[in-house]
């Protein structure tokens, strides 16, 4: 084997393992969430693929030939490139969300395909190394080789291929080209050899396409597809991931369908007078609910949206009439960094629906961007905030006291029962500098059947109690949620 095939074969390689869990985040989101949990398995269960790869290699390369070693691990590990999509698809509904299901998930769908992978490179170097003499420079070129190839493969996916190409199509094309480095690694190639990995390769990309899954379409961050009721046909809601995200009345932009967005409507309709014209900033796109109620119910509204996946936005404007609505200014990008770009004292109302799985990311979380809020609201504006929690409601203290820290008046919006042993869902916490009219708020919430779901200042100051004010330095939303 001369060195410059041996090194492609190695840099292949390794942008496969790369290219496989880049996109296993992805794939395992809408069954287990997108979480620092989620994320941890796929990279731990890399890890422990690699290692187990590289141990394997290296001791069959010294029992058996190592070019067939490689051919054999570049093989399978094409064939398990092919059936991780499958897998997920079909495993993850049993498996449901949550920490241990996302362990599983990733490790039954990538493990064999990245230890088969990670074999590669200790085979191809035993079968370059002829003698002891000048050893370290075939390790180091290779190791190097392998290491440019895993830079390539999570890079170009993550910047490049994903915007541009469908999963199962970035899927496809590894495999293909693993399985053509198989084939041109191996000295002997019988034809019951070819045929039999054609075969599963055909069978296993046919399943790969055939197999179905919960997206509409797979957008750079999001699995993301919209649901109708063959009930009411104007009826949308937009799902993420796993989440129901949005719900929108294509014939009603003023029907609210989620307690959330009505309450949210409650705060902005008993802090300004009715009818008149907000400047409002949208932190989190969605099915653009707030934008499309406060065109209809406050007309000459401008409502500036901070939307980091352009893939809802195009899947709004196909299926949801987003392009529709008056007054729209989108913005593409992370909300925080476009928040600071704002000017100061801009906005009427700013309002936190952004989410990753179930939990607000955690740098929208922190006082530092509380304090950016507070710098582009008005005198007289509020900030209001859908948190997902659940008992013991830990992320939800934390962001009403990390609010609370930087805003004078705060308030919380969640039904009684929510806030009971064993309750959760979704809560609205509310910050001002001036004071939150707290009686109005609770009429509003008594006459659509939730009494007693208000809290003014010192009800919400004292569910916070002693909770941490989240920072950019110490922001564990995911684990307070657990």
């Amino acid at each position: 084997m001369n060195a410059l095939f041996a090194r492609i074969v190695v840099l292949v390689s390794g942008a496969a393992i790369l290219v496989v869990e880049t996109l296993a985040t992805r794939l395992v989101a809408p069954y287990v969430g997108l979480t620092l949990e989620s994320t941890s398995a796929v990279i731990g269960v890399a890890l422990a693929g690699i290692a187990a790869g590289a141990s394997l290699g290296g001791r069959w390369a010294d029992v058996l030939p190592p070019r067939r070693v490689a051919a054999g691990a570049l093989a399978v590990g094409g064939l398990g490139v092919l059936a991780v999509r499958p897998l997920v698809r079909v495993l993850g509904p049993a498996l449901g969300p949550g920490p241990l299901a996302a362990v599983v998930l990733v490790a039954a769908s990538t493990l064999v395909s990245v230890t088969a992978l990670a074999m590669v490179t200790p085979a191809v170097t035993r079968a370059r190394i002829a003698q002891v003499e000048g050893a370290g420079a075939v390790i180091g070129g290779l190791s190097a080789a392998g290491t440019v190839g895993s830079l390539a493969g999570v890079f170009l996916t993550g910047f490049v291929l994903v915007a541009l190409l469908p999963v199962a199509v970035i899927l496809l094309v590894t495999a293909a080209a693993c399985l053509l480095m198989a084939a041109f690694t191996a000295v002997e190639r019988t034809r019951n050899a070819v045929v039999g990995t054609a075969v599963t390769a055909a069978v296993l990309a046919a399943a790969l396409v055939a197999v179905p899954g919960r997206c509409d379409v797979d957008t750079v961050y999001y699995c993301a597809s919209v649901e109708t009721d063959p009930a009411d046909p104007h009826a949308r809601v937009l799902v993420l991931d796993d989440l129901r995200h949005s719900a929108i009345d294509l014939a009603d932009p003023t029907h609210l369908e989620f307690a959330y967005t009505q309450r949210f409507a409650d705060v902005i309709d008993t802090a300004f007078a009715p009818g008149v014209p907000l400047d409002a900033v949208h932190v989190g796109g969605g099915g653009f609910t707030m934008p499309r109620f406060l065109a209809a119910t406050r007309p000459g509204s401008a409502s500036t949206v901070l939307e980091v996946d352009a893939g809802v936005v195009e899947l709004g404007r196909r299926e949801l009439g987003v392009a529709e609505i008056p007054g729209v200014d989108t913005r593409i990008g992370d909300a925080r960094s476009l928040l600071a770009a704002l000017p100061s004292a801009s906005a009427d109302v700013v309002v936190g629906d952004a989410f990753g799985a179930r939990s607000v990311p955690w740098h929208l979380a922190t006082a530092e961007f509380a304090a950016d809020v507070h710098r582009v609201l008005r005198h007289d504006g509020i900030y209001v905030l859908n948190v997902i929690d659940h008992e013991p409601w830990d992320l939800l203290a934390a962001e009403l006291a990390t609010l609370a820290a930087r805003f004078p008046h705060v308030a919380l919006l969640a039904r009684p029962e929510q806030l009971a042993p064993g309750g959760g869902g979704n809560a609205v916490v509310v910050a001002s500098d001036l004071p939150i009219d707290v009686a109005a708020l609770a009429d509003r919430a008594a006459a659509r059947g939730e009494p007693g779901s208000v809290r003014g200042d010192e009800g919400a100051r004292r569910f916070a109690g002693d909770a941490r004010v989240l920072t950019d330095d110490r922001a564990p939303v995911d684990q307070l949620m657990s």
